[in-house]
């Protein structure tokens, strides 16, 4: 039985919807498909957090358990907040060290997610879209660099976010957070990579 680790904030825990609609429990549920057995996934997030909100999380949740996979997707509220980029930077590569710990070592079994655009979506109204874009790019520069450095998966969901993030069909109620239609896609992406590397 495989099991899995999923690390983030509201992107993770799937504000508004189902637990079963979030991108980790369609993940796991794709992969099942496939005939692999995966446990439910065990979820460290909460919506809000920073990288270091989420980091003094996993402090106090007291895992020490190997996982045999490992998501992270992290850093629009420290976009959100305004904070420095130099400060994620160093944060995010902390947390990357942690979740390769998790994953008892195997950088290859860490799968990291870009931070989606949230500027695109109606929640974002009367705000400067452009300079939002223009920050997210610059947080998935320096997160996906530190993912490939270190050795780990990336997989890109700004794209998808930007093309459905005006679709409310893809959002919750709130115009702001996704939905299962927006997760399963991410879990899509991510089914495959995940398979391969527990093969």
């Amino acid at each position: 039985m495989y099991t899995y680790l999923a690390l983030g904030d509201s992107y993770t825990i799937g504000e508004q919807v189902l637990p079963a609609e979030n991108f980790p429990n369609q993940t796991v549920a794709l992969l099942r498909a496939k005939g692999l057995a995966i446990a439910e996934p065990v979820i460290i997030a909460t919506t809000g957090w920073t990288t270091d909100e989420l980091a003094a999380a996993i402090e106090q949740s007291h895992l020490n358990e190997p996982f045999d996979f490992v998501t992270l997707l992290i850093g629009v509220n420290n976009q959100y907040r305004g904070r420095d980029l130099t400060e994620y930077k160093i944060q995010f590569e902390a947390l990357l060290q942690q979740a390769i710990a998790f994953a008892g070592n195997q950088r290859e079994r860490v799968f990291v997610l870009s931070v989606p655009d949230w500027g695109v979506t109606p929640f974002a109204e009367g705000k400067d879209r452009q300079a939002i874009a223009q920050q997210i790019d610059d947080y998935n520069m320096v997160n996906k660099s530190s993912t490939l450095s270190f050795g780990c998966h990336y997989t890109d969901v700004t794209e998808s976010s930007r093309l459905h993030g005006a679709d409310t069909t893809y959002l919750t109620p709130d115009g702001l957070q996704y939905s299962a239609r927006e997760y399963g896609f991410w879990a899509e992406q991510l089914c495959p990579l995940v398979a391969a590397e527990l093969a």
